[in-house]
């Protein structure tokens, strides 16, 4: 179909200003917020409700046009690229809370509320949603589910995919289907699984049924000062295996604590080689005991300072530093590349150490801040794009942190997806069977495949294609993606 017949289709579905097509309006969709790899598509659409998607979808699978949703953007694996000759399906408008049923401990949304906007509503009730990305305030509920986001509670409370119940999905088709149950099981396979984390690539989802919990009654913090990373990893593996589940535990390394300080003065030990955060939450006197215990075992795993929030403000004032650290890694660089593999805790200090040579290695200075207690890494490569070359070196480094992660016994994400960032990495994590199985999976849902194309899934071709040009370590630069 020509770009304008299929504008005109659009504009016959929707009012003029849910339809954009200039150059000017596009620029602000041209990618996540990986924003190394940028690509225009040819129209954006705002619909307002299901009803409307709906006809978009079939138009879309009657004319074989490409489809990518897209929440706030704030995706961090390239999952929300545009595709060049599809279109792009923003739900931001589709922002409404239908209902809150405090008995029931749940919420029905729509896709385009915010994160944080759930707990706010529920609060009232003295009920919250526990997952906590750290851009909370910002991600949308239908972007969590598309990447089964975690946050820095995700330790105890688990991540998107333990915390939702039904999902209302839209087939490329135009299909309504509804997957889940309010009760605790339901009869069939469970596709509420497969949906969450499925990156767009299988449906749209309309609506998501989430689970809310009682406010705890109390929580304390402890910030633990390491004079060494490799100690403050082992300390995380010694709080777990005391029999332990803290609410979150992050940890975050000498360079990110400084540049924190710099952006917020979070309280944190400038000097430190290393701090870790360790939270336990729940009924007051079971709270003073726990953190008795993790003081205790903090300490006798090397931890030269260990300090107690005093008070609720301060609280929030130590996490807030560890949810400002992305955006305090842009201001002490002109850009930074954030990766996301999830490890095994045993080898935290160890992999960390790899972190480290590597950073000598390529000359790259590297952020690193997780969460500890589920071994989802996030380090932050500092680079200059303005620089020639750094750009690429930003990426081997990137790739190689996530070659280190499968050898521990890892995975290459933990929270972010895959997207178009970790797709080479994608064929050394998983075997051609494995590989043939996802692509049947999505051949299933989507058989023309126009449900973000491209995205998380390599072909066998690519796969094989790396394997002949016997890629060191499986890295490339991904030159088919267009850059700024």
């Amino acid at each position: 179909m020509q770009r304008c017949e299929l504008i005109r289709q659009l504009l016959a579905i929707l009012p003029p200003d849910s339809v954009l097509y200039e150059t000017e309006d596009l620029r602000p969709y041209e990618c996540d917020a990986l924003s190394v790899y940028r690509q225009l598509p040819l129209a954006v659409v705002l619909p307002c409700t299901e009803a409307e998607i709906i006809e978009i979808l079939q138009l879309c699978h009657r004319e074989r046009v490409p489809v990518v949703a897209r929440g706030a953007g704030t995706g961090l694996s390239g999952g929300a690229l545009p595709h060049a000759q599809g279109i792009l399906l923003s739900l931001a408008r589709l922002n409404q809370i239908n209902e809150i049923d405090p008995l029931a401990c749940q919420a029905r949304v729509q896709p385009g509320v915010r994160n944080l906007a759930i707990s706010q509503a529920a609060s009232s009730y003295g009920l919250y949603y526990a997952p906590d990305p750290s851009s909370q305030i910002a991600c949308t509920i239908g972007g969590n589910v598309a990447e089964n986001s975690g946050g820095v509670h995700c330790l105890k409370y688990g991540l998107t995919v333990h915390n939702i119940l039904k999902l209302r999905v839209l087939t490329i088709e135009g299909d309504v289907i509804e997957v889940g149950a309010e009760a605790y099981d339901s009869p069939g396979y469970d596709l509420l699984a497969l949906l969450t984390g499925s990156e767009g690539m299988l449906g749209i989802t309309t609506e998501i049924t989430v689970r809310l919990l009682p406010k705890p009654e109390s929580a304390q913090l402890v910030m633990a000062t390491f004079s060494d990373l490799a100690k403050a990893g082992e300390a995380v593996a010694n709080v777990i295996q005391s029999g332990i589940i803290p609410a979150g535990m992050e940890l975050m390394d000498n360079l990110t604590i400084g540049a924190v300080e710099d952006f917020i003065q979070a309280g944190y030990d400038r000097q430190a080689a290393a701090i870790l955060l360790c939270e336990s939450d729940g009924m007051a006197a079971e709270v003073t005991t726990e953190i008795e215990k993790i003081e205790h075992i903090l300490r006798a795993s090397g931890a030269i300072k260990v300090e107690i929030a005093q008070d609720e403000a301060q609280r929030q004032l130590f996490w807030a530093g560890r949810k400002a650290a992305f955006p305090a890694a842009g201001r002490i660089s002109p850009d930074y590349y954030c990766m996301d593999g999830t490890i095994p805790r045993k080898h935290l200090a160890r992999v960390l150490s790899q972190i480290e040579r590597l950073s000598a290695e390529f000359n790259l200075r590297c952020m690193n801040v997780f969460h500890a207690g589920d071994g989802n890494l996030h380090p932050l490569i500092l680079y200059d794009a303005n620089e020639s070359g750094e750009l690429h070196k930003a990426e081997t480094f990137g790739a190689r942190i996530l070659e280190i992660c499968i050898a521990a016994g890892g995975t290459i994400t933990g929270e972010h997806g895959v997207g178009m960032e970790k797709l080479d990495q994608m064929c050394l994590q998983f075997s051609d069977a494995e590989r043939e199985l996802f692509l049947a999976i999505k051949a299933a849902f989507d058989p023309q495949a126009l449900l973000n194309p491209g995205k998380a899934i390599p072909s066998l071709h690519r796969c094989a294609e790396l394997g002949a040009m016997h890629v060191h370590h499986g890295q490339t630069s991904f030159p088919e993606l267009p850059r700024f």
